[in-house]
């Protein structure tokens, strides 16, 4: 399935030549900070005037002046390229503290706190969608929102996901041990593995586990021995725990890698996507990236699969090099981030419409935007428990803003299954609420 690049490789004169022209080392320069593979190297030898080999040759020969070997990990290197130091720059001052500064990010916890809830919502199904969690993202949300029990096991792992991420807000400060992450995968697999009693322990010896192409069914990864596990995760903890390594590698690229490594060695039957991506959120969390609860990463993963886990594939396929993968990973961290820039705009301009609502007199900041969603979709129906997720309050608040925007008649009680009471606009909404909406 991958095409293996040359090897060994040969540094000709006409390779250290090329390595001293202004053009055709821009074009070097380039590759190596995108961090091509050499199947989309390759096509721009002839360009260049180069054969595909010498090109490989000289990229190969360049990415290895900043090459690092990753400590307990030698076996697997990368070039620290321009480009993912300039991204780890820029998550530095938006990740780490700077953005909450922002005009856009909410300044009160409430409202933080709800679009904290919506984020994990989001990543706790993509993720789950991921490892073929055959739920739409409606009944999912519908499912958290409304604490409804999960009725299949695509469900149970949606609820598992999002009980995890919780869990690791709860205890991200805390160093990781065997027994944590052992506790991470059972949390987040109980109830939902096809393997009998695999949830919350490592793979077995004679459980023989390979990663399979799913249409051609082709092996395409056979993780290292079950007996190399124990040593494995200990190794892992510690590289997890060291808050002043020998080689410093920036915490977001340190995190990337952890997220690779589990993906790699597989310790778990099943489920081991699902716990590398909670990992890697530990870390960050744990290094005061707080930004990173907002992001849906797994949702940028997994509109992207396909390159994920040829990510994967050319590490393995050019000597352990884990470049590929983090350079991957670093693009997903941009892209949602971005994501995440669109969704606040998007909030703060619908904050600031509700603001105007207020003008009405004698409603609140929640009744406001309450009436705002009325407003952005005039065939809305509405009911104390949507309010109760939608904003975090209790049942009673919830009923309470309701009869209250009813008596005032912008809205009016329906009843939806003889039990159930929902709201829809008053025939009187549209005129009350007309001057303010201009």
């Amino acid at each position: 399935m991958i095409e293996n690049p040359p090897h060994p490789l040969i540094i000709t004169e006409t390779v250290l030549d090329c390595l001293q022209n202004e053009g055709i080392a821009a074009s070097i320069k380039k590759i190596t900070d995108d961090y091509l593979y050499w199947t989309d190297v390759k096509y721009r030898a002839q360009s260049l005037g180069l054969t595909k080999e010498d090109l490989w040759s000289a990229v190969k020969y360049s990415r290895r002046q900043t090459d690092i070997k990753i400590d307990r990990f030698e076996n697997f290197h990368f070039s620290l390229s321009n480009s993912m130091q300039r991204k780890c720059h820029e998550f530095d001052m938006n990740f780490g503290g700077s953005w909450g500064a922002s005009k856009i990010f909410p300044d009160d916890k409430s409202t933080q706190e709800l679009y904290l809830v919506s984020s994990i919502m989001e990543e706790a199904i993509a993720s789950s969608q991921m490892e073929g969690a055959a739920t739409t993202r409606e009944v999912a949300k519908d499912m958290l929102r409304k604490k409804i029990s999960p009725k299949d096991k695509s469900q149970r792992m949606i609820l598992n996901n999002y009980n995890t991420i919780n869990f690791i807000r709860d205890h991200s400060k805390e160093d990781i041990t065997p027994e944590l992450i052992m506790h991470i995968h059972g949390m987040m697999t109980e109830g939902a593995l096809d393997v009998e009693d695999a949830a919350g322990r490592f793979r077995k010896t004679e459980e023989n586990i390979v990663v399979g192409n799913g249409i051609t069914g082709e092996t395409v990864h056979t993780p290292p021995s079950a007996e190399c596990l124990p040593t494995f995760i200990d190794q892992l903890c510690v590289f997890f725990n060291d808050n002043s390594p020998k080689l410093f590698i920036h915490p977001i690229i340190r995190g990337i890698i952890i997220h690779f490594l589990i993906g790699y060695y597989h310790p778990f039957a099943d489920g081991n996507g699902r716990t590398a991506r909670a990992l890697f959120y530990w870390y960050m969390m744990r290094n005061n990236y707080w930004l990173v609860q907002y992001l849906s990463i797994s949702r940028i993963i997994k509109g992207s699969k396909k390159s994920y886990e040829k990510a994967y594939l050319y590490t393995e396929h050019d000597s352990n090099d884990i470049g590929y993968f983090i350079q991957y990973n670093l693009d997903v961290l941009k892209k949602s981030f971005d994501e995440l820039q669109k969704y606040l705009i998007k909030k703060y301009q619908e904050k600031k419409k509700s603001e105007r609502l207020l003008h009405l007199g004698n409603i609140t900041p929640r009744q406001a935007e309450i009436l705002n969603r009325f407003i952005e979709n005039p065939d809305e129906i509405m009911s104390s428990v949507d309010v109760m997720s939608r904003f975090g309050v209790s049942s009673g608040t919830a009923k309470s803003d309701l009869k209250d925007l009813t008596q005032k008649q912008f809205l009016k009680e329906i009843s939806l299954n003889g039990r159930t009471k929902g709201y829809i606009r008053n025939d009187s909404f549209q005129e009350m609420v007309r001057n303010i909406k201009k």
